[in-house]
């Protein structure tokens, strides 16, 4: 299989992964299984000086198909890894101009769908099962993620 990464180094805060620790996650995409964390270390050269130390963490789910709705599609070959598109932020937030109370998207191409490389328990995936109806053959939706589709 293939992997492609695009890199680039925005700027990014995060959140401590736990409330005794220095380490921040900044991304934890679970729908490309990617986890970004860092964190300051002292520096090889000067062990006075901290440097920021950053760790990709990236599962390559080998049995990921082509189109995740379709069980029967190939299984995927090429995985691509864009940290500015992991690192995006489309939630919208206030913000106020001139006494004025806007909603405002803090990234850019919110609207192009996500490449999913394994279930985003947070989405509902379905597949066109056949089942003989009425003398014929129909195809019905099928959850192929019954908890994510179901949950209250």
């Amino acid at each position: 299989f293939v992997l492609y990464f695009g890199i680039a180094s925005p700027v990014l805060a995060g959140y401590p992964v736990d409330p005794k620790e220095e380490e921040y996650v900044l991304v934890n995409n679970k729908c490309q299984c990617v986890t970004v964390t860092t964190k300051f270390v002292p520096s090889k050269e000067n062990p006075n000086e901290e440097v920021l130390e950053r760790h990709i963490r990236i599962l390559v789910p080998l049995k990921a198909r082509e189109n995740i709705s379709d069980p029967l599609s190939p299984l995927r070959t090429t995985f691509v890894y864009r940290l500015s598109d992991l690192c995006k932020n489309c939630e919208p937030t206030e913000v106020e101009l001139g006494g004025v109370i806007h909603q405002v998207q803090q990234g850019n191409s919110c609207e192009e769908p996500q490449t999913c490389y394994t279930y985003d328990r947070n989405e509902c995936y379905s597949s066109p099962v056949p089942l003989l109806y009425q003398g014929g053959v129909r195809y019905f939706p099928a959850a192929l993620t019954p908890e994510s589709c179901f949950a209250e």
